[in-house]
């Protein structure tokens, strides 16, 4: 049992004492200070009809329990899908193997480990909430029922679930990133949809989320007398909030069918944890040998003449960006299974098919997310294999390599996209066909610029995925690639933006090199 706890402990602090976590502790809480919008914002959360609740202890309450369980369980998975990735890089699998204490216990330990880290970023929310209230509230008093109460009943139960779901990704596709990235990108959005379709049956809600709302919906169809509410909207909606009226939310009293239906899905995910942990590989990967005899061939001898130097061709220097670029783009090309290249072949026929508006909105940020794997990792594969001292020693190593590696990237995406953008030539939409070029120039510099950063790839990752799932949902302000109707400004904006990434990372580059 100490050992259990023991590695509980250490995986927690190693991750929570990282760079990477702070900065996504950071980011976390920049988007967290966003779940209330202030009196005068342009923008709303949740808005149901024409109707924003007024700001009262539990409207706050509920509502960033609700943004919390949707944002955490988004980007949730991402943080925390290479506990076992890590032991197995370091070597204290190999240690902990060798070790009395079981699988079952091993995996529930990295859930528990999991769960902790996602429970720092929620404590950190609800603290920037409470402290919120204070500065938006309308006059009413703080009461703390209303605070702790969905926290605990919908966005902890969450949380768990999604740190058993990352072992278990862990597990059975440990070998394979880029299936465990796409996997849960998928499952998320199927999840998403089970919840509108099972609206009547809210024990069937993972995320916990479709109770309240529906009970929002209720209550704003008793004051407009309407038997159906429309516009039901959760996330990020842009303008009309002084238009929008307010209704008073009390909060609502929770089922005990509901809260055994949280109590069920976590035991459930524990069982999950003990079926999965029978087919734990215990770091135990060396292919098993066979047992027929090999038939190892006797070595020749080989005759060596004598080497004449002058009879050896001149070593050619070639100091021109090409060879680099070259080979930077056949690393992204031959980078993971060649079986995910179907994939991409069906996205590229699909935009060249399907409806020009469903290619551009739909089709195109799915296409690229596909692609995290191969843009991930662009300017961090000189940390991961060590070879940083050989690769920033080279010639020129900024105007050469890191510009080989941009190139590279936006080279890809553009690739991917070439059926898109030649359609919108023909149909003469100048603005979406810039909008494409920028925007795979703009992923791009996402990638490495956040890779030098942090020299991890987790939070790209984690961004990546928020963008694509933001940009299907069709929110007008993470559209880096033009889907919706923008105008001028929307061009230069997103080019000063891909300007500053550009110098941020040269910089960062720089330093980096010149503090070797």
């Amino acid at each position: 049992m100490k050992s259990f706890f023991t590695i509980i402990k250490l995986d927690y602090l190693q991750r929570t004492r990282s760079y990477a976590f702070l900065i996504t502790l950071c980011a976390s809480l920049a988007i967290a200070y966003t779940f209330i919008p202030e009196p005068n914002a342009n923008y709303s959360t949740i808005r149901i009809a024409n109707y924003i609740g007024t700001y009262n202890a539990a409207w706050f309450g509920y509502v960033t329990a609700i943004m919390s369980s949707l944002f955490l369980s988004l980007i949730g998975f991402y943080l925390i899908n290479n506990s076992i990735k890590t032991d197995l890089e370091t070597k204290v699998g190999q240690i902990i193997a060798s070790t009395k204490i079981e699988n079952f216990n091993y995996l529930f330990s990295k859930v528990l480990s999991n769960f902790l880290v996602l429970l720092a970023i929620l404590c950190t929310i609800f603290i920037m909430s409470s402290i919120l209230f204070f500065f938006y509230n309308d006059g009413f008093p703080f009461e703390i029922l209303h605070f702790i109460k969905p926290y605990f009943i919908i966005t902890i139960p969450a949380l768990f679930i999604i740190s058993c779901i990352a072992v278990i990704f862990e597990v059975f596709l440990g070998k394979n990133s880029v299936l465990q990235n796409i996997g849960f990108f998928f499952l998320f959005s199927l999840l998403m949809l089970s919840n509108k379709k099972n609206q009547n049956n809210f024990s069937l809600d993972i995320l916990g989320t479709e109770i309240v709302m529906h009970h929002m919906e209720n209550q704003v169809r008793k004051i407009t007398n309407a038997k159906k509410t429309k516009e039901l909207s959760i996330g990020y909606v842009l303008g009309n909030v002084k238009e929008a009226k307010k209704f008073q939310f009390e909060g609502i009293t929770f089922p005990i069918t509901f809260i055994l239906s949280r109590l069920a899905w976590i035991l459930f995910s524990i069982g999950a944890i003990a079926i999965t942990s029978l087919f734990f590989h215990r770091f135990n990967l060396k292919e098993k040998s066979s047992n027929k005899p090999s038939k190892i061939k006797p070595k020749q001898k080989t005759l060596y003449k004598d080497i004449t130097l002058l009879n050896l061709p001149m070593v050619k220097s070639n100091y021109k960006i090409f060879p680099l670029l070259k080979t930077e783009f056949l690393l992204l090309i031959r980078k993971g299974k060649t079986w995910l290249w179907l994939i991409n072949f069906a996205g590229i026929i699909s935009l060249l098919l399907t409806p020009l508006q469903i290619a551009h909105q739909f089709i195109l940020p799915i296409l690229w997310f596909l692609q995290v794997g191969r843009l991930s990792d662009v300017s961090t594969k000189e940390i991961e294999n060590d070879i940083y001292y050989f690769s920033f020693s080279s010639y020129k190593p900024l105007s050469r390599l890191l510009f080989s590696q941009i190139l590279a990237s936006v080279l890809l995406l553009l690739l991917l996209a070439s059926p898109l953008y030649i359609r919108l030539i023909i149909h003469g939409d100048v603005i979406a066909f810039s909008s494409i070029i920028l925007g795979a120039i703009f992923i791009a510099l996402i990638a490495i610029f956040l890779g030098i950063l942090t020299k991890g790839k987790k939070l790209f990752e984690v961004l990546f995925f928020m963008i694509t799932y933001a940009n299907i949902n069709r929110i007008p302000f993470v559209d880096y690639f033009g889907a919706l109707t923008h105008n001028s400004i929307y061009i230069a904006k997103l080019l000063i933006t891909i300007i500053l990434l550009i110098v941020f990372s040269f910089l960062i580059r720089k330093r980096m090199i010149r503090n070797l």
